[in-house]
Protein backbone atom coordinates (compact mmCIF):
# COMPACT_ATOMS: atom_id res chain seq x y z
CA UNK A 1 0.00 0.00 0.00
CA UNK A 2 1.51 3.32 -1.16
CA UNK A 3 1.68 6.16 1.41
CA UNK A 4 1.40 9.76 0.47
CA UNK A 5 1.82 13.05 2.32
CA UNK A 6 2.09 16.73 0.58
CA UNK A 7 5.17 16.94 2.62
CA UNK A 8 6.92 14.45 1.56
CA UNK A 9 5.96 15.09 -2.14
CA UNK A 10 6.97 18.50 -2.17
CA UNK A 11 10.62 17.41 -1.22
CA UNK A 12 10.58 15.27 -4.08
CA UNK A 13 9.16 18.25 -6.47
CA UNK A 14 12.00 20.86 -5.07
CA UNK A 15 14.89 18.30 -5.23
CA UNK A 16 13.91 17.39 -9.15
CA UNK A 17 13.67 21.08 -9.40
CA UNK A 18 17.07 21.52 -8.35
CA UNK A 19 18.01 18.96 -10.22
CA UNK A 20 16.74 20.05 -13.53
CA UNK A 21 18.21 23.51 -13.09
CA UNK A 22 21.63 22.54 -12.77
CA UNK A 23 21.63 20.48 -15.83
CA UNK A 24 20.04 23.73 -17.64
CA UNK A 25 23.57 25.36 -15.89
CA UNK A 26 25.55 22.61 -17.28
CA UNK A 27 23.85 22.21 -20.99
CA UNK A 28 24.97 26.00 -21.26
CA UNK A 29 28.38 25.80 -20.02
CA UNK A 30 29.28 22.24 -21.85
CA UNK A 31 26.63 20.90 -24.61
CA UNK A 32 26.07 24.63 -26.36
CA UNK A 33 29.92 24.97 -26.29
CA UNK A 34 30.71 21.53 -27.86
CA UNK A 35 27.99 22.43 -30.13
CA UNK A 36 29.01 26.21 -31.62
CA UNK A 37 32.32 24.48 -31.86
CA UNK A 38 30.78 22.03 -34.24
CA UNK A 39 28.78 24.18 -35.93
CA UNK A 40 32.20 27.49 -36.12
CA UNK A 41 34.05 24.54 -38.16
CA UNK A 42 31.19 25.35 -40.89
CA UNK A 43 30.09 28.49 -40.25
CA UNK A 44 32.47 31.42 -40.07
CA UNK A 45 30.42 33.86 -39.08
CA UNK A 46 29.64 33.90 -34.81
CA UNK A 47 26.99 35.96 -34.62
CA UNK A 48 24.81 32.94 -37.25
CA UNK A 49 26.29 30.14 -34.67
CA UNK A 50 25.01 31.66 -31.98
CA UNK A 51 21.66 32.80 -33.63
CA UNK A 52 20.84 29.00 -34.23
CA UNK A 53 21.87 27.22 -31.03
CA UNK A 54 19.38 29.78 -29.94
CA UNK A 55 16.30 28.54 -31.89
CA UNK A 56 17.49 25.05 -31.59
CA UNK A 57 16.58 25.98 -28.00
CA UNK A 58 13.52 27.74 -28.57
CA UNK A 59 12.52 24.46 -30.90
CA UNK A 60 13.14 22.15 -28.29
CA UNK A 61 11.26 23.38 -25.42
CA UNK A 62 8.28 23.95 -28.13
CA UNK A 63 8.64 19.95 -29.23
CA UNK A 64 9.21 18.73 -25.91
CA UNK A 65 5.91 20.92 -24.01
CA UNK A 66 3.86 19.46 -27.46
CA UNK A 67 5.12 15.81 -26.29
CA UNK A 68 5.12 16.30 -22.65
CA UNK A 69 0.96 17.04 -23.50
CA UNK A 70 -0.22 14.32 -25.27
CA UNK A 71 2.00 11.63 -23.02
CA UNK A 72 0.13 13.26 -20.18
CA UNK A 73 -3.16 13.36 -21.62
CA UNK A 74 -2.36 9.42 -22.45
CA UNK A 75 -1.02 8.52 -18.68
CA UNK A 76 -3.96 10.26 -16.67
CA UNK A 77 -6.84 8.48 -19.12
CA UNK A 78 -4.60 5.05 -17.97
CA UNK A 79 -4.18 5.98 -14.28
CA UNK A 80 -8.09 7.37 -14.31
CA UNK A 81 -9.24 3.84 -14.57
CA UNK A 82 -8.07 2.45 -11.25
CA UNK A 83 -6.47 5.40 -9.75
CA UNK A 84 -7.48 5.39 -5.91
CA UNK A 85 -5.25 8.09 -4.71
CA UNK A 86 -4.03 9.07 -1.75
CA UNK A 87 -2.65 11.96 -4.06
CA UNK A 88 -4.43 13.68 -7.04
CA UNK A 89 -4.59 12.15 -10.29
CA UNK A 90 -2.58 15.04 -12.21
CA UNK A 91 0.33 14.78 -9.55
CA UNK A 92 0.18 10.86 -9.77
CA UNK A 93 0.48 11.47 -13.79
CA UNK A 94 3.19 13.62 -13.35
CA UNK A 95 5.15 11.81 -11.00
CA UNK A 96 4.52 8.28 -13.09
CA UNK A 97 5.59 10.14 -16.09
CA UNK A 98 8.93 11.64 -14.12
CA UNK A 99 9.76 8.10 -13.01
CA UNK A 100 9.25 6.49 -16.52
CA UNK A 101 11.44 8.62 -19.06
CA UNK A 102 10.99 6.15 -22.23
CA UNK A 103 7.59 7.21 -22.29
CA UNK A 104 9.01 10.13 -24.60
CA UNK A 105 10.14 9.43 -27.90
CA UNK A 106 13.01 11.91 -27.90
CA UNK A 107 14.35 11.19 -31.22
CA UNK A 108 10.79 11.87 -32.78
CA UNK A 109 11.32 15.25 -31.09
CA UNK A 110 14.75 15.70 -32.48
CA UNK A 111 13.31 15.30 -36.23
CA UNK A 112 10.62 18.00 -35.69
CA UNK A 113 13.48 20.39 -33.98
CA UNK A 114 15.76 19.83 -36.90
CA UNK A 115 12.82 20.00 -39.47
CA UNK A 116 11.81 23.20 -37.74
CA UNK A 117 15.18 24.92 -37.76
CA UNK A 118 15.59 24.27 -41.76
CA UNK A 119 12.44 26.50 -42.91
CA UNK A 120 12.92 29.09 -39.52
CA UNK A 121 13.55 32.63 -41.66
CA UNK A 122 16.30 33.79 -38.96
CA UNK A 123 18.61 31.11 -40.32
CA UNK A 124 20.02 31.69 -44.23
CA UNK A 125 18.62 29.16 -46.44
CA UNK A 126 19.45 26.79 -47.57
CA UNK A 127 20.92 26.34 -44.78
CA UNK A 128 25.42 25.91 -44.60
CA UNK A 129 25.22 22.66 -42.45
CA UNK A 130 23.03 19.54 -41.48
CA UNK A 131 21.70 20.32 -38.32
CA UNK A 132 21.75 17.09 -37.16
CA UNK A 133 25.04 18.03 -36.80
CA UNK A 134 24.22 19.48 -33.67
CA UNK A 135 21.54 16.50 -32.38
CA UNK A 136 23.64 15.72 -28.83
CA UNK A 137 22.56 19.73 -27.91
CA UNK A 138 18.97 19.25 -29.06
CA UNK A 139 18.54 15.71 -27.47
CA UNK A 140 20.04 16.74 -24.23
CA UNK A 141 17.55 19.81 -24.14
CA UNK A 142 14.23 18.34 -25.12
CA UNK A 143 14.95 15.55 -22.67
CA UNK A 144 15.29 18.18 -20.10
CA UNK A 145 12.26 20.39 -21.27
CA UNK A 146 10.29 17.32 -21.09
CA UNK A 147 11.32 16.48 -17.50
CA UNK A 148 10.84 20.47 -16.61
CA UNK A 149 7.01 19.82 -17.56
CA UNK A 150 6.83 17.01 -14.55
CA UNK A 151 7.70 19.66 -11.51
CA UNK A 152 4.79 21.72 -9.71
CA UNK A 153 5.49 24.16 -11.20
CA UNK A 154 6.65 23.31 -14.35
CA UNK A 155 9.37 25.18 -15.54
CA UNK A 156 10.21 27.02 -19.04
CA UNK A 157 12.08 29.34 -21.08
CA UNK A 158 11.25 33.11 -22.08
CA UNK A 159 11.39 34.03 -25.77
CA UNK A 160 13.33 37.05 -27.21
CA UNK A 161 12.37 39.32 -29.79
CA UNK A 162 15.06 40.97 -31.57
CA UNK A 163 15.44 44.54 -30.79
CA UNK A 164 13.53 44.48 -27.08
CA UNK A 165 14.75 46.53 -24.47
CA UNK A 166 17.42 44.75 -22.55
CA UNK A 167 16.57 43.71 -19.22
CA UNK A 168 18.99 43.04 -16.35
CA UNK A 169 16.79 41.15 -14.36
CA UNK A 170 16.07 38.42 -17.51
CA UNK A 171 19.93 38.55 -19.26
CA UNK A 172 23.43 39.04 -18.91
CA UNK A 173 25.22 40.88 -21.81
CA UNK A 174 27.66 38.31 -23.49
CA UNK A 175 31.17 39.90 -23.72
CA UNK A 176 31.00 41.01 -27.24
CA UNK A 177 28.08 43.47 -26.44
CA UNK A 178 28.17 47.16 -26.43
CA UNK A 179 27.45 47.15 -22.79
CA UNK A 180 25.97 51.04 -23.58
CA UNK A 181 23.61 49.46 -26.12
CA UNK A 182 19.88 49.45 -24.48
CA UNK A 183 18.64 46.96 -26.95
CA UNK A 184 18.98 43.58 -27.64
CA UNK A 185 20.81 42.84 -30.98
CA UNK A 186 20.18 38.93 -30.53
CA UNK A 187 19.61 36.06 -28.31
CA UNK A 188 22.67 33.32 -26.87
CA UNK A 189 20.48 31.56 -24.77
CA UNK A 190 17.17 31.58 -22.97
CA UNK A 191 16.62 32.13 -19.13
CA UNK A 192 14.50 29.84 -17.27
CA UNK A 193 11.16 30.75 -16.03
CA UNK A 194 8.63 29.36 -13.22
CA UNK A 195 5.39 30.94 -12.37
CA UNK A 196 6.73 34.25 -14.61
CA UNK A 197 9.63 35.07 -12.59
CA UNK A 198 13.48 34.38 -13.62
CA UNK A 199 15.47 32.22 -11.45
CA UNK A 200 18.05 31.61 -14.31
CA UNK A 201 19.20 34.56 -16.34
CA UNK A 202 19.77 34.19 -20.04
CA UNK A 203 22.56 35.72 -22.65
CA UNK A 204 22.28 38.13 -25.16
CA UNK A 205 23.92 40.82 -26.97
CA UNK A 206 23.02 43.98 -27.06
CA UNK A 207 24.65 46.75 -29.94
CA UNK A 208 23.63 50.23 -31.05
Amino acid sequence: VRTWSPARAERVNASRRACLVARFGFIYAQERLDAETLLRAFICDMETVQRIIYIAAVESFRAAKMAFWKVKISVKETLALDHMGPEPLEVAALDYIARHKDLYDVCQSIQEVVCSMNVNPKIPYPPEVDFFLIRTLIRELCCLAFSMQTVIPPLDIALGVDGELFNRTMYYRSCDSDFTAPFVAYHVWPPVMENGAVIVKGEVVTKK
